[in-house]
């Protein structure tokens, strides 16, 4: 027999209490009639001691009643131990998360981590739940938990396998953050389906852990409690790395010389590589086409280079490294830049050479370079605008009063998607704002400011002034202002103020037209009207007045394998857009579709909707080519959980003791049994007891008698 609570079997010393009060209990003293005593010798009495336990079962009674008592407060039950299963432990619930990125198709890596998957998928016991997922920027399943549940015990470990011999490392970067917060999240699912107290619960992360992973989102995650993760590092063959990216043409760049590329190629700090040649390429192991660019990295370090395009050569896509031990980062994809021609549209009498006209300014302020050239096309206020003119031009300038044709034209152009910027000389323009705006009428009155007036309270959140939102190019205040024309802002609905003159009156508002909008400028370039034309402000005011307004066609963004294409951005139509993968695949989206979604792989991607057609490219994310592996307590250092201490076998055989006491103690109820017993004993205890008293009164003599 056990004892749940064992400490109270110290009550057995009650015992001690009635033996104690049965030797220590005094008799009656009975009188004796006699005699005289006055014949006998007086003599000392002799004093003895003698303790004698009287009513021995009367005694035994109560100390069993005591003992009974004690035992039913100690909760006792009998221990039936069960034969030990030593094979069948506490279920796990596993997910494997597996390292699909393009840093995993280096040599020997994807084959050592199926390898490791099966090991491990080896190991799990019929009764431990698994789930296999896959990872690059999503985390995607593989075998989810219920499928494991429900496959047969001896064909789980097959069917992973199966799945996983199907799949290959793909082109995607690592989101090594998100994978590990979806794979904790479904084990959580997973116990809240199950409604039980969950058992032991891991994550066995199978990667290369190379030190471009993203990391971020681990920061603010909090991981539930009793998460273990576990890492299988592969490693590759080749330990040493470079990689080539494709690099944002700088401001700074000269547009005025020959066109090239600038890439960075970066160096693995433990490459035993220096030397490395890089050009353009019609394939990736192809031939240089034209002269390839020397480029000395030393290990651990990068070097930006530019890459001229070759002359006279078409159908070039790609520029390539040679000289490095791994291939999968050693292209980028990029469309050789070309002269574009922008046209614009000029509402004025202005004579082409007349230097006191905003005409003569504007002409040589736009764009004629190597790489872009403006192209403007004089209107007269009467004139009206061609259809190629329609079709092409996507910004307008208009400084003097259009006929109503004319006006009636452009608000055509402007709900359709266009910009115009009207800058008028005098207030006689108010009507042909209004008429370009949709408005009754719109007064504009001539102000000459005493001395000057100056640009103030500029919205540099706007993309228009964007651009000169460093404090270093942020002051206008040397723009002095001759003449300008007055607008109350407020009689303009949907009217917002991208700047102020110091005076408080708008000096240039922005006001949509349907999917177009206007720029009113209050005051002209000119010199009569204002020194804007020979500020340092004019030139790049117009690159912005250009790309906001569509005309400048977007420079390579880098696009990422997974980023979206923006369809409407980069095509503009509204019929179906069929876009073509580098692997030649096709998707066709519906009108309206605002993104391309399905950048699987590097390359160039075809778009093509009513007749036009235009190529993005795509490339490799610049971090996969950081190979090198993550430190050892980096993830430790991001919050992630670390391995759990190995459990204390005779604490834990401890408890399971103790726990089966109890199990056993609230099944048996054997403390009912012994309280019922201790009632038993002092029901015949009293009986005994008053029994007792009864008869030594019945053989006590009287007084006298």
């Amino acid at each position: 027999m056990s004892f749940l609570a064992p400490l109270f079997m110290l009550g057995a010393l009650a015992v001690a209490a009635p033996v104690i009060f049965h030797l220590i209990r005094r008799t009656t003293r009975e009188r004796t009639v006699f005699s005289s005593l006055m014949f006998l010798l007086p003599s000392p009495p002799r004093l003895t001691k003698r303790s004698r336990i009287e009513d021995l079962l009367l005694l035994l009674l109560r100390c069993l009643a005591l003992g009974l008592l004690t035992l039913g407060f100690a909760r006792p039950f009998l221990r039936r131990t069960a034969p030990h299963d030593a094979a069948v432990g506490e279920a796990k619930r596993i997910a494997v998360v597996v390292d699909v990125s393009a840093s995993m198709r280096r040599a020997g890596l994807w084959t050592e981590a199926r390898a490791r998957v099966a090991d491990v998928l080896g190991k799990v016991s019929p009764i431990d739940q698994v789930a296999v997922f896959t990872f690059g920027r999503q985390l995607s399943p593989v075998v989810s938990f219920e499928e494991w549940k429900t496959s047969l015990p001896g064909a789980r470990a097959a069917l992973a396998s199966s799945r996983l011999d199907a799949i290959m490392p793909g082109w995607s970067a690592t989101h090594l953050g998100n994978a590990l917060i979806g794979a904790a999240e479904a084990l959580a699912d997973a116990d809240a389906e199950t409604k039980t107290e969950p058992g032991p619960r891991q994550i066995i992360l199978i990667s290369d852990l190379q030190s471009g992973s993203a990391l971020d989102s681990l920061q603010a995650y909090e991981w539930p409690k009793g998460i273990e993760l576990r890492i299988e590092a592969v490693k590759a063959r080749n330990p040493t790395n470079a990689g080539l990216q494709l690099v944002a043409e700088s401001p700074e760049a000269d547009n005025q010389t020959a066109p090239a590329v600038r890439v960075r190629v970066s160096n693995a700090a433990d490459s035993t590589r220096e030397q490395f040649k890089v050009g353009w390429a019609r394939s990736a192991g192809g031939e240089f086409v034209g002269p390839a660019v020397d480029a000395y990295v030393p290990p651990g370090q990068s070097r930006v280079m530019p890459v001229p395009v070759p002359a006279n050569v078409t159908g070039l896509q790609q520029i390539v490294l040679r000289g490095d031990d791994e291939d999968f980062d050693n292209t980028v994809y990029v469309m050789p830049p070309e002269k574009q021609e922008v046209p614009v549209v000029y509402f004025g009498s202005d004579a082409p050479d007349d230097t006191r006209q905003p005409l003569f300014f504007l002409e040589r302020a736009l764009p004629n370079n190597a790489r872009l050239a403006a192209k403007v096309a004089v209107h007269a206020p009467s004139s009206g605008l061609s259809p190629q003119e329609e079709q092409g031009t996507k910004v307008f300038f208009v400084t003097e009063p259009l006929a109503s044709g004319p006006a009636a034209s452009l608000r055509e152009q402007l709900l359709a998607g266009k910009t115009a910027v009207v800058a008028p000389k005098n207030a006689d323009a108010g009507p042909t704002l209004a008429q370009l705006l949709g408005l009754d009428r719109l007064e504009l009155s001539n102000v000459q400011p005493s001395n000057y007036a100056m640009l103030a309270e500029i919205d540099f959140q706007h993309p228009l002034f964007a651009p000169f939102a460093d404090p270093r190019y942020s002051d206008f205040t040397k723009i002095h202002v001759w003449k300008y024309r007055r607008v109350s802002a407020a009689a303009i609905p949907g009217a917002r103020v991208l700047a102020k003159f110091d005076s408080g009156d708008p000096a240039l508002l922005e006001i949509p037209v349907g999917k177009g909008r206007v720029l009113a400028l209050m005051t002209g370039w000119n010199p009569e009207d204002s020194q804007l034309a020979v500020s340092s402000k004019f030139v790049p005011l117009l690159y912005s007045i250009l790309e906001l307004g569509g005309g400048l066609a977007a420079p390579n963004s880098q696009i990422s394998v997974g980023d979206s294409i923006p369809l409407g951005a980069a095509v503009g139509a509204t019929g179906p857009v069929v876009v073509r993968s580098p692997g030649g695949a096709t998707a066709t989206l519906t009108a309206g579709t605002a993104n391309f979604t399905q950048t699987v792989q590097p390359g160039l991607y075809q778009i093509e909707t009513g007749g036009r057609s235009l190529r993005i490219a795509v490339n490799l994310d610049a971090a996969e080519s950081r190979t090198s592996p993550l430190p050892a307590d980096q993830l430790e250092r991001y919050g992630a959980p670390g391995p759990l201490p190995a459990p204390d076998a005779a604490r834990e055989a401890r408890r399971e003791a103790l726990l089966q006491g109890v199990e056993a103690e609230n099944r048996q109820k054997l403390w009912r049994w012994f309280l019922g017993a201790t009632m038993a004993v002092l029901l015949l205890e009293t009986a005994l007891a008053g029994w007792t008293a009864r008869r030594q009164a019945g053989t006590v003599p009287a007084a006298g008698g």
